[in-house]
């Protein structure tokens, strides 16, 4: 399998990869993967007008039964079928597609009302995931791809409390662990560039490992999360002081946009963490609800906005000219999790609705400018 070039050409392009570089596909896989693609795409859209329903915001249709599901659409349905798609591509075996259609298959059980059947997709997915992951272990056993691999056995593990009728907070912190450890981990991977010392990886590892004791001990849901702030605040300073993108940002274009973005995206890691500290779950502040959407909306779409233009030509084979329009949609994403975040903690109600008005407006501006930015793609290579 191929490594990650440790090469300046690497470091400028700011590529993510997963210890594989994919194979060039046929015409109809490609063609394929824009079916959980395009259901991914769907469960994000239904999720944020799922949300905004739940942040009093008048719709039509009114209070639907899937609401609840909100939080499931945009984490398991959404990121969880990009995330296993990305994956597949990486790994470039037909089975690792499995893990992307059964989420997708998973999004589609809870628009129709079915949450166990939608639970046990996932959870079907996240076995493949894990499957994928331990190959990239076995091929390279490195902490990044054990890392990966513990991620993609923490969305299975909150997909089973979700079965067998665990709370919400319970279950979404083992979620958030996935979001959290597949992102870090990946993030891992190209620090080699910059030449951490040895010492980095055990001061990560000590992270991630907070961030799994918080996870196993439930504590989104009791009243108090040490272990889980902890673990956020440490990955979010590893990750700001190792992150290739510190080098990248120097850079004009598309390798910039995207280094500014995902650094922006450790900052929130790091916020949510202090939330926890400052204001526990117990402490009857909208505590859980702010490092929830600091971490789904701040880190985790942060590094959708980030690695979108980097991603989608692999997967699906068409490649975008960058332009200076996508700050703009960037701005308003983190500008809607700062009024989420201070909303949350001096118990804004509005605001608390508008800032959900403000993220639907950034993630539909950024696909209207990827959109725009698709029809002057350059002449196709071969992956």
């Amino acid at each position: 399998m191929a490594r990650t070039p440790n090469s300046p050409a690497a470091a400028n392009t700011n590529q993510r990869v997963t210890a594989s570089r994919p194979t060039a596909p046929r015409p109809t896989w490609r063609r394929l993967r824009l079916i959980p693609l395009a259901i991914g795409a769907l469960a994000m859209g239904l999720g944020l007008w799922l949300g905004l329903v739940r942040l009093g915001l008048r719709l039509p249709g009114g209070m639907p039964v899937i609401a609840e599901f909100h939080g499931a659409l945009m984490i398991a349905g959404f990121l969880g079928t990009l995330i296993s798609l990305e994956r597949a591509v990486a790994l470039g075996r037909w089975w690792a597609y499995a893990a992307p259609a059964l989420s997708s298959a998973g999004a589609l059980a809870l628009l129709a009302g079915m949450p166990a059947a939608g639970a046990l997709a996932f959870i079907a997915a996240s076995a493949i995931l894990l499957l994928a992951s331990l190959s990239l272990v076995i091929r390279q056993p490195e902490l990044f791809t054990v890392v990966l691999a513990v991620a993609a056995a923490c969305w299975g593990a909150g997909s089973l409390h979700w079965t067998i009728g665990s709370s919400m907070p319970v279950l979404v912190g083992w979620w958030l662990s996935f979001l959290v450890l597949t992102i870090a981990a990946e993030r891992l991977e190209l620090s080699r560039l910059m030449r951490p010392p040895p010492l980095s990886q055990v001061t990560f590892a000590a992270a991630a490992m907070l961030v799994l004791l918080g996870s196993a001990d439930g504590e989104l849901a009791g009243e108090r999360a040490p272990f889980t702030a902890l673990g956020l605040i440490g990955c979010a300073a590893w990750l700001l002081l190792h992150d290739i993108a510190r080098r990248t940002i120097r850079q004009s274009g598309q390798p910039g946009f995207s280094a500014l973005a995902i650094l922006a995206g450790h900052v929130w890691l790091g916020v949510a963490g202090i939330v926890l500290l400052i204001a526990p779950p117990g402490s009857g502040a909208f505590s859980y609800d702010a490092a929830v959407h600091a971490i789904a909306i701040g880190f985790a779409l942060s590094m959708v906005f980030g690695h979108a233009p980097i991603i989608l030509p692999a997967v699906i084979g068409v490649r975008f000219r960058f332009t200076a329009f996508a700050y703009a949609p960037l701005v308003l994403l983190h500008a809607s999790v700062v009024l989420r975040v201070g909303s949350d903690l001096f118990a804004w109600v509005d605001l608390r609705t508008t800032s959900g008005l403000v993220t639907v407006l950034a993630l539909g501006g950024y696909a209207a400018t990827l959109a725009a930015a698709s029809w002057k793609r350059s002449p196709r290579s071969p992956d």
